[in-house]
């Protein structure tokens, strides 16, 4: 199965930052509990997004950042 890359670079780099700054609330204790987590899934699926360069959401709704 062959899936189609759907975020662009801009994109990617904007998800891979974003993750960063989630995953280091998380890590140094400024966001804990369930909103804690919250940001740590938050996190991974950005970061997952963006090495990929798929997004399944964009999918769901025919969008694309990918040119």
């Amino acid at each position: 199965m062959n899936i189609k890359k759907n975020v662009g670079n801009i994109d990617r780099i904007v998800r891979l930052v974003l993750a960063v700054v989630l995953a280091a609330l998380y890590f140094t204790g400024a966001v804990s509990g369930t909103l804690g987590i919250v940001f740590l899934v938050l996190a991974v699926v950005f970061a997952l997004t963006a090495v990929f360069s798929v997004c399944p959401l964009y999918m769901l709704f025919g969008l694309s950042t990918h040119s």
